[in-house]
Formats: C-alpha cells, sequence, structure tokens
C-alpha cells in the first residue's frame, strides 16, 4: 500500500522537533513537540536521537536527510547546528521555511554574531522566539523580522532597576560615545 493510496488526515501539528546543537553534538536547546514518538518519549532517547543524527549530519554536505523515518533539515554556521524535523510525509518547504525563520531570526536576535557563545548569552530571548515560531508542533510564524521585532528587548524598554551592570555600563558608553559625536 504506497503513499498514493494511504489517505493522510489534515494535520495542523508540523513540526515534530526543534533542535540546537553545538558543534560536539551536544544539546543547547531541543524542543519536542510529539513524545507519542517513541524516539522522543524519555530524555534519554531524546539525547540518544540527538547523538545519531549529529553523527549522521556533522560531515555531511546536504541540508536534508530522511533519519529514523523522519524528515530532518539543518543548517550549521560556525560551531552550531540548527535541526527542524517533521513527519516522513511532511512537506520539506515547509519544514524549510521553519529552519530559515529559525536561523534567520537567530542571526538578528545575536546581530549576526550566530555562536555558541552569543546564543547561550541570550538564550532566553532565543527560547523565547522559537516558541513564537512554533507552539506544540503548529506553525505561528514564518517571518523572522516580524518575529524579531515581537521578542527584542532592547536595554533602552528596561526599567534601570531591572538591568545588570553590564547593561548600564553598555548604555553609558553608548551616551557618552553620541554626547561626544554631537
Amino acid at each position: 500500500m504506497g503513499i498514493e493510496s494511504q489517505h493522510l488526515e489534515p494535520s495542523l501539528d508540523t513540526i515534530k522537533a526543534l533542535l540546537i546543537l553545538d558543534n560536539n553534538g551536544s544539546r543547547i536547546l531541543s524542543k519536542y513537540y510529539d513524545t507519542s514518538v517513541s524516539t522522543f518519549s524519555t530524555v534519554q532517547e531524546q539525547k540518544k536521537f540527538e547523538k545519531n543524527l549529529f553523527s549522521k549530519t556533522h560531515k555531511a554536505n546536504s541540508e536534508i536527510i530522511m533519519f529514523e523515518g523522519m524528515t530532518c533539515l539543518y543548517k550549521t554556521n560556525v560551531d552550531l547546528f540548527f535541526y527542524v524535523i517533521g513527519s516522513a510525509h511532511e512537506n520539506e518547504l515547509l519544514l524549510m521555511s521553519v529552519l530559515d525563520c529559525v536561523y534567520n531570526s537567530v542571526s538578528q536576535i545575536l546581530r549576526k554574531n550566530v555562536d555558541r557563545r552569543s546564543l547561550l548569552d541570550n538564550l532566553e530571548i532565543v527560547m523565547l522566539a522559537i516558541d513564537e515560531i512554533v507552539d506544540n508542533g503548529i506553525i505561528l510564524e514564518a517571518d523572522p523580522s516580524a518575529l524579531v521585532a515581537r521578542v527584542a528587548l532592547r536595554a533602552d524598554d528596561i526599567p534601570l532597576g531591572e538591568q545588570t551592570v553590564a547593561q548600564v555600563l553598555q548604555s553609558a558608553k553608548e551616551q557618552l560615545k553620541w554626547s561626544l559625536l554631537k
């Protein structure tokens, strides 16, 4: 019985998982939306899946792979690997639009400095952005600039009492620089 003869029910649940791994295959951020898949049911199985997926993709030169019965799209940059995982029957273009949105949003949030350290320094904003892109496997947003505008916190908007010392010093430096340039 081929795919043509099967009747697939339409569903909004298109994303099975979203992962960001470092260049060693270690988890930085993961969101599993379909825990009914036996591969994703426990944390140990998730980490095993991540290690196997990383070992298959870290030296490959493509951006899509069929892995354990799922469609996995990925993108690399410096020391990070971004993955979007869907079912074997999912539209690859739809998954690629989610991957591009995740990658471009992270790139804009990190001001084009996409590496492990910058990502960890801004992890809370990146997590918020990913939650805005996909919720329980349902794609909510695919436009990176609209997403970044929604989740971005500027230091000017944060009350002085809630800013860290580094943020206050950075703000003071910028104000001094602009006053000297006038």
